[in-house]
């Protein structure tokens, strides 16, 4: 079943890669833009950003670059109304991928407000003002797709996650809306939630992480999800899959395998 247009040519589309500097985002720009695609980077890093456009030649059929960045703060709106204003007025946008992450694990024993709210202006209210930003002209248009990285963590509550986890449940949720209102209007929305990925995020872990794979490989799967015209795009599968199961335990199971599973 597709619950989306699928997505399988990127030649000439508009894409806007929100959090591109590093990982996730920077592999499917990559991709994107070897699909043919003119894709917009933004993230605060701008000299993470400029490196990327400059190993990512190539012109449209105007002559104008294909790759351009456009550095910013998720976290101030004024800025990403801007960057949505520019690339409307250079090309109307077809995709946009909310990919910009903040990790950093707490245990309640170890309770850090200020952490807390990092991690929900960064992965949570970033993606509320992108979606302020760039919905209007695609509401107006009546097409064009929105993906919003999430996470498993995103499942249910997890050791070391209880700052993380409940910014990414929060996308999970907020993705199944807006597809519900926004489906019946002609947009697709997809939402995104990898297992471990090699990325400075999970470089944080001291532990062995289950089923990594490469931001390279998430791309491939993220395209492959967006071409089926899937609603969740999760991987790797062989490890998700279980998670998925752990989802639809009941509580007196739940608590005690997580418990055993991770130590904690």
């Amino acid at each position: 079943m597709s619950f989306n247009p699928p997505l399988q040519q990127w030649a000439g589309k508009a894409v806007w890669v929100v959090g591109a500097s590093s990982g996730i985002g920077r592999a499917t720009a990559s991709a994107l833009h070897a699909q043919g695609a003119t894709v917009f980077v933004s993230a605060r890093n701008a000299a993470a950003l400029e490196a990327w456009v400059a190993q990512h030649p190539g012109h449209d059929a105007k002559g104008q670059t294909r790759a351009v960045a456009l550095p910013l703060d998720v976290t101030d709106l004024a800025e990403l109304r801007a960057a949505a204003q520019a690339i409307e007025a250079r090309q109307p946008l077809d995709f946009v991928l909310y990919c910009a992450g903040y990790y950093k694990a707490q245990r309640a024993t170890d309770y850090d407000l200020h952490e807390m709210l990092v991690h929900q202006r960064v992965n949570y209210l970033g993606a509320l003002y992108v979606l302020d930003a760039m919905l209007p002209a695609l509401r107006a248009r009546g097409r064009g797709h929105i993906s919003l990285v999430s996470s498993v963590a995103g499942f249910r509550g997890l050791p070391q996650s209880l700052a993380y986890g409940p910014t990414k449940a929060a996308l999970i949720n907020l993705a199944e809306t807006l597809y519900l209102d926004l489906q019946p209007l002609g947009l697709g929305v997809s939402v995104v939630n990898p297992g471990f990925v090699e990325t400075p995020l999970t470089a944080q872990n001291a532990f062995k992480m289950p089923g990594l794979i490469t931001p390279e490989q998430a791309a491939q799967a993220m395209l492959a999800g967006w071409a089926r015209g899937d609603f969740e795009i999760h991987y790797p599968r062989r490890f998700t899959r279980w998670l998925k199961l752990l989802r639809l335990l009941p509580y007196r199971l739940y608590f005690p395998l997580v418990r055993k599973f991770t130590g904690l």
